[in-house]
């Protein structure tokens, strides 16, 4: 649901980054490639909370309710830093490793970790 409605925005900056992209640094270790690429994760999840949370159809009581509809919705509002977020994950980890981490494992928790988020905030 959710990758099918975001799929096109993220195509259109595969193809705007085209070949001038950095290449991959190689020289460093999988933990030191993953923290380096974790501080540009946090931005695109604090975006798409804040934009969800704003959003009209959020349910403060029943955060998870129409939680995917909202995050579609918010995502074009934080393309800036979902764009920085893949740059850094092909930058690296290698081309096209951004796409996949954002339309694979990042929306695959995204929604309990903005429902995680938002409880944590409402106490």
């Amino acid at each position: 649901m959710i990758l099918a409605k975001l799929a096109a925005a993220t195509l259109t900056f595969g193809v705007a980054m085209g070949p001038g992209a950095e290449a991959p640094v190689r020289h460093l270790s999988f933990q030191q490639k993953n923290a380096a690429t974790q501080v540009y994760v946090r931005p695109v999840t604090d975006c798409i909370a804040s934009s969800v949370v704003s959003d009209g159809r959020f349910r403060k009581e029943d955060p998870a309710a129409n939680l995917g509809d909202l995050i579609v919705d918010a995502v074009p509002k934080c393309l800036g830093p979902v764009h920085a977020m893949i740059a850094a994950y092909d930058r690296y980890f290698g081309d096209g490793t951004g796409e996949e981490f954002f339309m694979g494992p990042y929306l695959d928790v995204l929604p309990s970790a903005l429902v995680k988020m938002m409880k944590t905030t409402a106490e």
